[in-house]
Formats: C-alpha cells, sequence, structure tokens
C-alpha cells in the first residue's frame, strides 16, 4: 500500500459494548452492510476489532474475542476476498490465529506490546505491518488520573524505545499511533494534535484514531452521535500535519476530507 497518498481505515466493531452504539456490529447482516459500505465511501482497510478498548470497558477472554473474530472474518473472506484487513487486538494468540487463518494484513496493537509480552516476537515471525499505540494504563484504567511531564515528549519517548527494540526483532514495517483519548486528558489530545507534525522525526507512518471520542464532543457538547463535524475538523487539521492513515467510523466523511487536503497540496498552473 502507498501511503504517500492518505488511506482511510473503516471501523468494524463485532462487539456489543464500543463507546459508540452506532459502530456496534454483531449480526451476519449488519457485519455485510458495514464492510461494503466501508469499501463503497472509499475505505481502503477494514479494521475489525472484538474487544472494546472504551475506557471502564469490560474484559473478554482471548477465547470470546477469537470467536468474535472469526465470526466477522469468514463474513469479509466471503464478500470481499480481496479487502486489506487489520485485527485490532492487543494479544498474541489471537493475532496469530487472524494471520494465519485468515491472512490479514495488519495488527493493530492499543497497547504497543505492554498487555503482552508475546506480541512484539510472535509479529516479528509473521512478518506483518504492527499498528503500535500509546496508551497510558490499561482500558480499565487509563483515564484515572492520567499525569505527563510533557505530553509530546513523552509519547515520542515512548515510541522510540518500542520503535528500537521492534526494530532489532527484524519488523520492518511499523505504524505509529498516538493514542488520542487513551491515558490523555483533553488538554493532553489538543496538545498531541497540535504537535502531531512532531511524529515525521520517525520517518514512519502515522495513524489518528479520533472519530467521535470525547475530546471531540467534551470540547464541543452532545455526546458520539453529534460528533461528526468536529470530527472531521480534526481529520483535515491531521492530514495537514501528516497524519498517513485515517481510523474512522464515518468512511465516506473522513475519504472527502482525504480528497480536499489533497487536492489543496496539487501544484496548481497559472491557467487555473
Amino acid at each position: 500500500m502507498d501511503l504517500s497518498q492518505p488511506q482511510v481505515m473503516g471501523i468494524l466493531n463485532v462487539t456489543p459494548d464500543s463507546f459508540f452504539a452506532g459502530s456496534r456490529k454483531q449480526s451476519e447482516a449488519d457485519i455485510v452492510e458495514r464492510v461494503h459500505q466501508i469499501v463503497n465511501e472509499g475505505g481502503s482497510i477494514i479494521d475489525i476489532g472484538a474487544y472494546s478498548s472504551r475506557p471502564n470497558a469490560a474484559d473478554v477472554s482471548s477465547e470470546e474475542e477469537m470467536r468474535r473474530l472469526r465470526f466477522g472474518l469468514d463474513i469479509i473472506r466471503r464478500e470481499i476476498p480481496d479487502a486489506i484487513v487489520s485485527v485490532d487486538t492487543f494479544r498474541a494468540d489471537v493475532a496469530r490465529m487472524c494471520a494465519e487463518e485468515y491472512g490479514v494484513a495488519l495488527i493493530n496493537d492499543i497497547s504497543a506490546g505492554d498487555m503482552d509480552a508475546d506480541m512484539f516476537s510472535v509479529v516479528a515471525r509473521l512478518g506483518i505491518p504492527y499498528i503500535i499505540m500509546h496508551m497510558q494504563g490499561t482500558p480499565q484504567t487509563m483515564q484515572e488520573h492520567p499525569h505527563y511531564a510533557n505530553v509530546v515528549k513523552d509519547v515520542l519517548f515512548y515510541f522510540s524505545e518500542k520503535v528500537q527494540r521492534l526494530r532489532d526483532l527484524g519488523v520492518k514495517d511499523i505504524i505509529l499511533d498516538p493514542g488520542f483519548g487513551f491515558g490523555k486528558t483533553l488538554a493532553h489530545n489538543y496538545a498531541l494534535l497540535n504537535q502531531l507534525e512532531e511524529f515525521s522525526v520517525f520517518g514512519l507512518p502515522v495513524l489518528v484514531g479520533v472519530s467521535r471520542k470525547s475530546m471531540i464532543y467534551k470540547l464541543l457538547g452532545g455526546g458520539p452521535e453529534e460528533a461528526l463535524n468536529g470530527t472531521t475538523a480534526v481529520h483535515a487539521i491531521a492530514l495537514m500535519k501528516g497524519a498517513a492513515i485515517l481510523r474512522v467510523h464515518d468512511v465516506k466523511a473522513a475519504s472527502e476530507a482525504v480528497k480536499i487536503v489533497s487536492a489543496m497540496r496539487q501544484p496548481v498552473s497559472i491557467s487555473q
């Protein structure tokens, strides 16, 4: 995949408890509709997740996570066999199953290996692109008084250590996700957005996942259901600051933001 042109990753939650109710897809009909929607609206990656990472989410066993993923992945492979699929998991055994049984193209790990010590070695053996996200704490504890000396510098340092460890293991394709909303206050989130271009120092693609999150609706009012306009505004800012992948609920709106920012960057002749 050529990431010189920003890509849109559409979220497929096969969970009953993700923070945005509109994203929960558990029936076969709902999953079929969603995967076709992602592709038809301009999404180039389907990110399937079976473990809700919202604050205070209930823990789910590895076996249940795998059961949900197999159900969803069977449908994706039947409906859109050539789809580029990412699996949102922090468990090494789940990542291995999805890669070996279903040929998923990326592993999207909210814990960057911190919640499963085997993840780095498994990703290295699989030779699969790996998304590492910064999170302070766990999904159950991350919003309990998050604190940083300097959030941007602290997250950059965190990534520097993770990237070096992965490089030492031979992992070649690494994508960075600053982890908006994961163990961060409203001020922390906007400080990261304001200095997002700093993450280009690694020479690695940056993924931004802000879709309908509380950093938007706590600032503007309402809830996740009213946060599309704010999400699109943040997406435009992120793209202008170098984001290579947008992880989103609303694929059409994000694809349009990509087109607008891309058009802005094209050289314009005098005749135009």
